[in-house]
């Protein structure tokens, strides 16, 4: 059996480990077009710092990526993050602590106190009748009030999808929100009701030792597959029973074919096969970002907590800064301090592409405007996405769902990436055990 996997970030390599794993005698190849596997996992070490090309981890509060990472034999790499990570702040007129508990939230003066009153009052508010979709806007503002809404809401939709509430479809984007909702009536009922009938602690961000690339680089290597590198996939093409991979020099009749590329690469390579299902892939939605980050030999800042995450009416910029050598302590030489600042979005999608000299500027103004920083940094990094992070606009279920059905046309050919159904790093490792799962079980 020839199993043939399309693009090397974590959801093509978790896919191929697992269908290794529930079929040990499957032939399988990942094709790759850059000299590297990771896709976006990619860490950079210049002069000890670190610096982190996108996501720096995930949350152990899902036992996904926990589970991959100890059936691959990496468990000592894992990396718990700081207590100070727990810290967060938000920029609005100046820089805000978020609130931890009840009494903290009463305290914050990121809201007034109608606005308090308001997001408590969210108890009271009766469930939505309709499952229908609705957009986290308009979400927020009939349960939590639009204060909530324009600076929690609008900062966390910053930081998770570089994107904005009224660009956002809560259904996709943040399902389990929804639910608490349909199941509890109300947000703060869920909570209430799952916090007692779990009785557990909250999930803990979690990295590797070395950066997430050094993980991304063991698992590429530890798996019995056939890695090809700087092997772009040009062409798929239907024959007999399974299907033909063109990719870079190579030529390779396969059984099965699974894309982990990003909607857009799919909708390419699939094009001449399908135009209705490609039409689909192309409606998937992407926000462009930048990433400048920052070593320091010498900052006075403490530099105590997670970063900050700005909000639109804050008209800055930059969406956030992440303080990355207080979220895990290798991030940085010893004594030394590693920020990130991410530009661009679905706030200012003009600005992610902006050249590397302007973006510098544009992040050192950003630190200088938010904490006050005036100090120059010994060592930049910029990295550029043009389009980094799905967007789940309005919408978005409805199509994947309709994109998937669309595929049955196609036994053997499978679509699994941070696209369709979560994009964070347990939802890409879920969802490829999942399709490992499905690939595994047509294998008759």
């Amino acid at each position: 059996m020839v199993i043939t996997i399309i693009g090397s970030g974590i959801s093509g390599l978790t896919t191929a480990f697992y269908i290794k794993r529930f079929r040990p005698d499957a032939e399988v190849y990942l094709f790759e077009k850059e000299p590297y596997p990771g896709g976006t996992m990619r860490t950079e070490d210049i002069e000890g710092f670190l610096f982190e090309a996108g996501a720096n981890g995930f949350l152990s509060n899902k036992p996904d990526t926990l589970e991959l990472v100890e059936l691959s034999g990496a468990k000592e790499m894992l990396l718990r993050s700081s207590d100070a990570a727990r810290i967060r702040y938000v920029f609005t007129d100046k820089l805000h602590q978020l609130p931890e508990n009840p009494l903290a939230f009463m305290r914050t003066r990121l809201l007034s106190l109608a606005g308090k009153l308001r997001t408590a009052g969210e108890i009271l508010v009766p469930p939505r009748r309709t499952q229908a979709d609705e957009t986290l806007q308009s979400f927020g503002y009939r349960r939590v009030g639009k204060e909530f809404t324009d600076v929690f809401l609008d900062a966390m939709s910053a930081g998770i999808f570089a994107s904005s509430p009224e660009l956002l479809s809560v259904n996709a984007a943040f399902p389990a929100v929804v639910k608490l909702e349909q199941d509890y009536g109300g947000l703060f009922k869920g909570m209430i009701k799952k916090r007692k009938k779990e009785a557990g602690p909250g999930g803990v961000l979690m990295s590797f030792k070395g950066g997430v690339g050094r993980y991304i680089d063991y698992l590429a290597n530890s798996m019995d597959v056939t890695l090809r590198l700087e092997s772009a996939t040009t062409e798929i093409i239907r024959h007999s029973d399974g299907y033909v991979i063109n990719a870079g020099d190579t030529t390779l009749e396969t059984d099965k074919v699974v894309l982990t590329t990003p909607a857009f690469v799919s909708a390419q390579l699939l094009r001449p096969m399908d135009t209705a299902l490609a039409d689909h892939l192309d409606a998937i939605d992407y926000s462009p970002i930048a990433i400048v980050g920052f070593g320091y030999d010498t900052l006075v800042h403490p530099l105590n907590g997670f970063g900050l995450l700005t909000t639109a009416s804050a008209n800055k910029k930059i969406l956030g800064i992440l303080w990355d050598s207080s979220i895990f302590e290798d991030r940085a030489p010893p004594g030394k301090k590693l920020i990130r600042v991410m530009i661009g979005g679905q706030r200012n999608p003009q600005l992610a592409l902006k050249d590397e000299a302007t973006l510098v500027q544009i992040a050192l103004e950003g630190i200088r405007e938010t904490m006050g920083i005036d100090d120059q940094p010994q060592l930049t990094f910029v990295k550029r996405w043009e389009r980094g992070i799905p967007n789940y606009k309005l919408g978005h279920l409805n199509n994947v769902d309709t994109l998937f059905k669309r595929l049955e046309n196609h036994p053997g050919l499978y679509l699994n990436s941070n696209a369709y159904y979560g994009i964070g790093l347990n939802d890409c490792v879920h969802n490829s055990k999942q399709c490992a799962q499905r690939v595994v079980a047509d294998c008759v």
